[in-house]
C-alpha cells in the first residue's frame, strides 16, 4: 500500500488515495444520512479503483428485506447485520475473480441526523468496516459510535462523510497504532462538531489488542469525555448498560482496590436499594477512575504529567473486574459534569459514593471560578435529575477519629447550605463497617507492599491480595 504522508492529509487526499491505492476493493451501505461517505470517492474521480458498490437502504421494509428485521435501527446489531451481509456477497461475487490480488472490505453506518422539523432528538450513529488485512486473509471487524452536535443536517451530513472516510482510512493504514488511529478519527473537523465514544477491533490480527487500550484512547486523546467497559471487559456504549436502570458510582484512584472502597459500595447500595420501588432493577455498580488518576507516577514530579500509565491502568481494571465491578473512564474534574454524563442514558435514581474529606473539597469555592454561578450552580447542576451522594466517613488526620458526613467541616457560610441538602436527602450519609481498615489509604499500602510489611494483605480483598497486580 501506499507510503504515509508525514501531516494530516484532507479528506479529498484520503479519500483519493484509497481509490489509487490498488488492493482496497469494497462496498459502502449506508442507512440514515444518505450517501455522505460514497460521495466522497465518487467525487474525487477514480472511484472505480476502490469501489465495487454502494447502496442506502433508507425505507425500513427495504433495509429489512436486505439485513433482517429489527428494533432498532440505529444500533450496533444492525450494523453488525450489514456488515456481515455485505462483506458476504463481496466475497461471493468477486473472490474468485479477484481474491488473489484485492483486499475485500464492507463499509457500513446507520446513522441519525436531524429530522425536519426535529429538535429534541439525539444525533448519533454506529459506522464499522469489515475488512482483509491482505488478500484471502480472514475478516476483521472495526467499529465505532458517534455523536453528531451539529444543529443543522447538511452539516450532520457533511460530519457523517468525513468520519466515515477517516475510519476507511484509518483502517486501510493506521490500524497498526491506536494513538496514530484514533486521533485520524476526527481529521478535518472542529472537536466540538462530533464525540467518538466507542471503539472495538476485532479479528486474528488483533487478538492481542486489548479493547479497554481503545476506551482509554478515546479519552486520553479528547474524543469522548467518557469510556466504559463491563465487569467482563467488553467495551460498550454506556447507552447501551445504562438504559433506564439506576446507577451507582464511585469514583477513586483504586491503586490498589481495597476494603474500604467495597465498604463504601455495600453501604450506598444497601441504602439505595432501599429507596427504590418495589420491581425496580438492581443498581447498576461502576467504579470511575478518571484520566487525573492514570497520570504516569514517574512524571508528576517533573512537572504537569501528560502520559497515561496503562501497565497500571490495566491492573487496576483487572483488579475491579476480578471484584465484579464495571469501570468507566473519565475526564471528569467536576462532579456536575460527571452527573450529566450519566443523566443522559437514564432517568431511574443515580448515587455518586464519596468520603466525607471528598465532600469538604466539593465545599471548596476555588474550585468554580469558571462557572458564573459558582458553586451554587455547579450543585444547581448536579442535583438537577435523580441524582444523590452517598457519603461515606473519613479519619481525620489532625485527631485520628473517624467522623462522618454529618461533620463534615465547611467555611462558616456555606453551613447552611450543607445543612440544606443534609436535610432534603440531596446528601445522604452512609456508614463504615470497617473504621479500621480507614486509616490506611491507598499511599500507605504502596509503602507497606514496598517495606515487606505483610499487614497489607489485611487491607485489600482477597482477590487483590493473590492476584499479583501489586
Amino acid at each position: 500500500m501506499s507510503v504515509l504522508p508525514t501531516r494530516v492529509l484532507t479528506t479529498r487526499e484520503k479519500a483519493l488515495q484509497i481509490n489509487l491505492d490498488g488492493p482496497p476493493y469494497g462496498t459502502l451501505a449506508e442507512i440514515g444520512a444518505g450517501q455522505e461517505v460514497a460521495n466522497w470517492f465518487f467525487r474525487v474521480g477514480a472511484a472505480s479503483g476502490s469501489i465495487a458498490k454502494t447502496v442506502s437502504a433508507y425505507d425500513m421494509t427495504v433495509s429489512d428485506a436486505i439485513y433482517g428485521a429489527t428494533r432498532q435501527y440505529v444500533s450496533r446489531d444492525r450494523l453488525r447485520h450489514m456488515l456481515g451481509h455485505e462483506y458476504e456477497l463481496m466475497v461471493e461475487r468477486l473472490g474468485p475473480k479477484m481474491g488473489g490480488d484485492s483486499v475485500f472490505f464492507a463499509y457500513a453506518n446507520t446513522v441519525r441526523v436531524r429530522a425536519y422539523g426535529d429538535t429534541t432528538q439525539e444525533c448519533h450513529g454506529w459506522m464499522g468496516i469489515r475488512m482483509q488485512t491482505s488478500p484471502g486473509s480472514a475478516p476483521h471487524d472495526l467499529v465505532i459510535h458517534v455523536r453528531l452536535f451539529d444543529t443543522q443536517l447538511n452539516e450532520q451530513q457533511e460530519v457523517v462523510g468525513v468520519v466515515g472516510v477517516n475510519l476507511i482510512y484509518a483502517a486501510l493504514y493506521l490500524r497498526h497504532d491506536l494513538r496514530a488511529f484514533v486521533e485520524s478519527l476526527r481529521d478535518n473537523l472542529n472537536p466540538w462538531r462530533v464525540e467518538i465514544d466507542f471503539l472495538k477491533f476485532s479479528g486474528p490480527d488483533f487478538a492481542s489488542l486489548d479493547n479497554r487500550l481503545c476506551a482509554l484512547q478515546l479519552v486520553e486523546s479528547g474524543l469522548t469525555p467518557a469510556a466504559f467497559f463491563t465487569a467482563e471487559g467488553e467495551v460498550m456504549q454506556a447507552s447501551e448498560f445504562f438504559y433506564k436502570k439506576p446507577l451507582l458510582l464511585l469514583r477513586g484512584r483504586f491503586d490498589p482496590v481495597t476494603k474500604v472502597h467495597l465498604d463504601m459500595m455495600g453501604s450506598a447500595r444497601a441504602v439505595l436499594r432501599a429507596s427504590l420501588p418495589e420491581g425496580s432493577p438492581p443498581p447498576v455498580e461502576i467504579m470511575e477512575l478518571t484520566m487525573n488518576n492514570l497520570l504516569e507516577d514517574s512524571e508528576k514530579d517533573r512537572g504537569p504529567a501528560t502520559a497515561v500509565d496503562k501497565a497500571s491502568f490495566l491492573a487496576r481494571a483487572d483488579m475491579l473486574q476480578a471484584l465484579g465491578e464495571n469501570v468507566l473512564v473519565s475526564r471528569f474534574p467536576e462532579f456536575h459534569r460527571l452527573g450529566a454524563f450519566l443523566s443522559r442514558y437514564t432517568r431511574e435514581p443515580i448515587g455518586i459514593v464519596l468520603s466525607r474529606g471528598l465532600l469538604e473539597e466539593l465545599f471548596e469555592e476555588k474550585w468554580y471560578a469558571l462557572l458564573d454561578g459558582g458553586l451554587l450552580e455547579s450543585l444547581g447542576r448536579l442535583f438537577k435529575n435523580e441524582l444523590r451522594l452517598y457519603v461515606y466517613p473519613a479519619v481525620d488526620p489532625a485527631t485520628g477519629e473517624c467522623r462522618g458526613a454529618v461533620e463534615a467541616t465547611v467555611v462558616p457560610h456555606l453551613r447552611k447550605l450543607l445543612e440544606h441538602l443534609f436535610d432534603n436527602r440531596f446528601i445522604i450519609p452512609i456508614r463504615a463497617t470497617r473504621n479500621l481498615e480507614l486509616r490506611y489509604s491507598g499511599t500507605d499500602i504502596r509503602a507497606m507492599i514496598a517495606a515487606g510489611d505483610e499487614r497489607w494483605k489485611e487491607l485489600v480483598p482477597e482477590e487483590v491480595a493473590r492476584g499479583g497486580w501489586l
